[in-house]
C-alpha cells in the first residue's frame, strides 16, 4: 500500500474506561490529529453516541448532506466497552447523516474493532473531507503510526466484497496471517451504489479459524465512508484484553460481571434461550402472534413460516461446536455462524462459504418479500455482507416494489423482468443488480422513499393522474419513516410499537425502541398510560447502551428472576443495577439508574435539535404510513375479519358497529389513526415537548442545552 502520510504518536493509557483523546482524520488534505477531548466532556456526552451526536451539532449546519466535506463519520464506544469480564462488551456505534434521511443516524455494531482502537489509545475515530482516491486508514499502537495508505487492488472480484477485500487486506498487513490483535472497517461495491450501504466490522475467530463479521447496517454508513473514500480502517494492538479498561474498582467490575453472567446462564435456556438459537428464535413468537412482516407487511403470519425456524438453522447450518460471540466474555452467545455453506446462486455459485448469521432481522426481511427458504435466506445473509449493504433496508424496499406490482403500479415493462412475491430468481437478480448498480437496481438502491418517488411518476403517466395523487396511494404501504425503512416488526396489533417507530429519532429501527414483545407477547403494558410512559422510558435506558459500548440483549432478552418482584417487570430493573455497578466501578463515578436516564434523556434532545436542524424533527415527521396501523386494502382486512370485527365490538362499547366490512374497515383505520394522534400528544408530554413534538425551552435549559444554535432555531421555529 503507497503511503499518503504518516505521523507518530503515543498511545494514551486507557484509566476508567477512557483515553479522553479522540483520532480526527481530514480526509481532503490528509492531515492526522490525535486531540484530547475538553475537561467535562465525558460526563456530559458519555461515549457512543453521545460522542457523535456532539461532533455532528458542532461540525455541521442544516445545509449538509451525506455528500458534504463536513459531514462527519463518527466511530465511537464508550467507557464500558472492551472489558471480557462483563457480557455484552465489544459493541460501537458509527454515525453520520445518513444518504436515506439527511438527518444524523447511528448504527450499533460488534465485533473487535472499538476494543483494539481504545487500546490503540483513541475513544473515537472522527473522519471528514473527501479523499481524491480509495484509501486505507491504519492505526498501530505497537508501532506508534497512524497512516493513510493508497487502498490497494486485488483483482475484481476480491476488491467489489467487502468480506474478501477486508480478509485480503488484514492478511496483507499481518505479514499473510490472522489473528485477534487486529481488527477492521471495510465497505463494498453495494455501497458505491446504493443509500443503503453497510460498514462491515471484521474480527478473527480463533476457534473458527476465520474472519467474522457484524455490520453497521442501518442509514447507510458504509454508503458515506465510501464517498469519503475509505474503503477500510484497520486497527492493531497487542495488548491484554483483561483490565483494559483500567477500571477505578477491579473488584466491583468482577462483581457486577460475574453475577450477570450468572442470570444469563441460568436464565436464557428458560427464557428465549438464545444461546442455543441465537436472535433467529423471534421468527416463531413473530409468526405465533401475527407480527411477521410478510409480503410488505401485509401479513403477520403465514403457513410456511416454520420452514425458516431457529431449529431449522440449528440443524442444517449453525456451527454446534463453537460457542459463539460478537466479543470475548460474553455467555450469552447469541450470534450464530455457519460454515462451508455452499452458495447456489449469484456471482460467486459454487463457492463454499462462511456466515455470520442470520439474525432475525435478516431471516424476516426474507419473509417480506415472500420467501420461506432457509437456503436463500443465508445466501441472501452472505451476499448482502459481501456487497455491503443493509438486508432490511433492501428487503423492505424490494418488498414495497413487490407490492407495487401486486397493485398494478408497476409492470414487467418497468422493470425489465416479472417480480413478484417468492420469486427467488427474481429477487436474486435483483439483489445482484441492487449492489452492482444495474438495471431495476438502481431504483431500489435508493431506498423506499426516493423509490416511492420514481414509481409515482411511472404510475401516474401510464393512468393519467396527478404524481400527488398516486403518492397519496403509495404513501399507504411505503413503509419508512423519515427515509429509513422498517425494521422487521408488524406494528398494526400494537400501538406501542407504532410509537416505537414513528418516535424513533433515527427512523424506524427497532434499537431505538423494542416494546412489541412487552406488549403484544408479555401484554406487560396493557394500558395507553403505560405504552405512552414506556415510550419515555425504554428509549432512554438503550440510548444509553448506545453511549457507553454495550450489547442491550443481556438486559432486555434474559429477564432477572427477581424482577416479577417489582413494580414493572419488563424494565428489568434487577440486571439494570449490574450495569450501574459496572459503571460506577470502571469509571469511579457514584450514578443510580434515574442518573443514568438524566445522561440519555440530553442525549436524546440533543439528537431531536439536529433533527429539527435538518427538517425532520416535528409532528408531521412522526407520522407512520397506514399499513403499519391497520389493514390499508379490503384483501388485508377480510384476512382477518373475525379479528378486526371482534376488535371493534370491545372499542365501541354502545355497540354502535356497521354490519357492512366496507364501513366495518372504515371505522377501523378511523379509530387506529385517532390512538396514534392521541399517543403523540401523550408522549411528546411526557418527553416535554409542544404539541408539534419541539422540546420546550426548559427542557433543554434543564440538561444544558439551550446554546446558540438550539436557540436560533427555536426562534426560528416560533417565527
Amino acid at each position: 500500500m503507497d503511503l499518503l502520510r504518516s505521523v507518530t504518536y503515543e498511545p494514551a493509557p486507557v484509566t476508567g474506561g477512557y483515553t479522553d483523546r479522540v483520532l480526527l482524520v481530514d480526509l481532503s488534505n490528509y492531515e492526522i490529529e490525535p486531540r484530547e477531548l475538553p475537561p467535562g466532556f465525558k460526563e456530559k456526552y458519555v461515549g457512543g453516541r453521545g460522542y457523535a451526536l456532539k461532533m455532528i451539532w458542532d461540525e455541521t449546519t442544516a445545509r449538509t448532506t451525506y455528500e458534504s466535506p463536513e459531514n462527519l463519520i463518527v466511530m465511537a464506544s464508550g467507557p464500558l466497552c472492551g472489558d471480557v469480564r462483563f457480557p455484552g462488551t465489544g459493541k460501537f456505534i458509527v454515525g453520520t447523516i445518513s444518504p436515506l434521511t439527511n438527518t444524523f443516524i447511528d448504527s450499533n455494531v460488534g465485533g473487535h474493532f472499538a476494543p483494539v482502537l481504545k487500546q490503540c489509545g483513541f475513544d473515537a475515530l472522527v473522519l471528514s473531507g473527501i479523499s481524491r482516491q480509495e484509501v486505507v486508514l491504519v492505526a498501530d499502537r505497537d508501532k506508534g503510526t497512524i497512516e493513510i495508505r493508497k487502498a490497494p487492488q486485488f483483482g475484481e472480484e476480491i476488491d467489489r466484497g467487502a468480506l474478501s477485500y477486508g480478509e485480503k487486506l488484514l492478511m496483507s498487513y499481518n505479514g499473510g496471517k490472522l489473528d485477534d490483535n487486529v481488527a477492521a472497517v471495510t465497505t463494498g461495491i453495494g455501497a458505491k451504489n446504493t443509500r443503503f450501504g453497510i460498514i462491515n466490522s471484521l474480527f478473527y475467530d480463533k476457534r473458527r479459524g476465520r474472519l467474522r463479521s457484524k455490520q453497521a447496517g442501518r442509514g447507510g454508513t458504509g454508503t458515506v465512508m465510501s464517498h469519503k473514500g475509505v474503503r477500510a480502517v484497520i486497527v492493531h494492538a497487542d495488548a491484554p484484553r483483561v483490565k483494559a479498561n483500567n477500571p477505578v474498582n477491579e473488584k466491583g467490575v468482577r462483581e457486577a460481571g460475574a453475577a450477570l453472567k450468572r442470570v444469563l446462564g441460568e436464565m436464557d435456556p428458560r427464557q428465549l434461550r438464545l444461546s442455543s438459537w441465537g436472535t433467529p428464535v423471534l421468527l416463531e413468537y413473530m409468526n405465533k402472534f401475527h407480527l411477521l412482516p410478510v409480503k410488505n407487511f401485509q401479513q403477520g403470519t403465514h403457513p410456511d413460516a416454520e420452514r425458516v425456524f431457529a431449529e431449522v438453522f440449528l440443524d442444517r447450518y449453525f456451527s454446534k461446536e463453537y460457542p459463539d460471540g460478537c466479543y470475548y466474555g460474553c455467555n450469552l452467545a447469541c450470534a450464530k455462524g455457519a460454515e462451508e455453506v455452499t452458495l447456489t446462486r449469484g456471482p460467486q455459485k459454487d463457492q463454499r462459504v462462511g456466515v455470520d448469521g442470520p439474525e432475525y432481522e435478516t431471516a424476516a426481511a426474507t419473509t417480506s418479500m415472500g420467501v420461506f427458504d432457509p437456503q436463500f435466506i443465508m445466501e441472501y445473509n452472505w451476499y448482502c455482507d459481501h456487497y455491503g449493504i443493509d438486508t432490511i433496508s433492501m428487503g423492505v424496499t424490494a418488498s414495497f416494489l413487490m407490492e407495487c406490482v401486486q397493485r398494478g403500479f408497476l409492470t414487467r415493462e418497468d422493470i425489465g423482468y416479472d417480480l413478484s412475491w417468492g420469486d427467488v430468481e427474481a429477487i436474486d437478480r435483483l439483489l445482484h443488480e441492487t449492489a452492482l448498480g444495474k438495471g431495476f437496481g438502481r431504483v431500489c438502491g435508493q431506498g423506499v422513499l426516493r423509490a416511492k418517488t420514481w414509481v409515482a411518476e411511472k404510475a401516474a403517466a401510464k393512468r393519467g393522474m396527478a404524481k400527488e395523487e398516486v403518492l397519496r396511494e403509495l404513501d399507504k404501504f411505503a413503509m419508512e419513516v423519515k427515509g429509513l425503512e422498517f425494521s422487521m416488526y408488524r406494528t398494526q396489533e400494537s400501538l406501542a410499537q407504532q410509537g416505537g417507530y414513528g418516535f424513533a429519532l433515527k427512523g424506524p429501527q427497532h434499537d431505538e425502541a423494542w416494546l412489541i414483545f412487552i406488549d403484544q407477547v408479555h401484554n406487560e403494558i396493557p394500558t395507553f398510560e403505560m405504552k405512552a410512559k414506556a415510550l419515555k422510558w425504554f428509549p432512554l435506558v438503550r440510548t444509553w447502551f448506545n453511549a457507553v459500548g454495550l450489547c442491550k440483549l443481556p438486559w432486555i432478552d434474559v429477564r432477572h428472576p427477581d424482577a416479577a418482584k417489582t413494580d414493572n417487570p419488563a424494565q428489568n430493573r434487577p440486571t439494570l443495577h449490574y450495569y450501574a455497578q459496572y459503571l460506577n466501578a470502571t469509571t469511579g463515578s457514584n450514578k443510580t439508574i434515574e442518573d443514568i436516564l438524566n445522561d440519555s434523556e440530553r442525549l436524546q434532545l440533543l439528537q431531536k435539535l439536529i433533527n429539527l436542524r435538518q427538517g425532520k424533527g416535528e409532528r408531521k415527521d412522526d407520522r407512520i404510513p397506514l399499513r403499519a396501523m391497520a389493514p390499508v386494502y379490503r384483501d388485508e382486512y377480510h384476512g382477518r375479519g373475525v379479528y378486526y370485527g371482534e376488535w371493534l365490538e370491545e372499542q365501541v362499547r354502545d355497540g354502535d358497529v356497521p354490519g357492512d366490512d366496507g364501513e366495518r374497515h372504515e371505522m377501523l383505520l378511523e379509530l387506529r389513526q385517532k390512538a396514534y394522534q392521541r399517543l403523540c400528544d401523550e408522549v411528546y408530554r411526557e418527553k416535554g415537548y409542544d404539541r408539534e413534538g419541539v422540546p420546550l425551552a426548559e427542557t433543554l435549559e434543564k440538561f444544558g442545552l439551550l446554546d446558540e444554535q438550539a436557540r436560533t432555531l427555536l426562534r426560528e421555529r416560533s417565527g
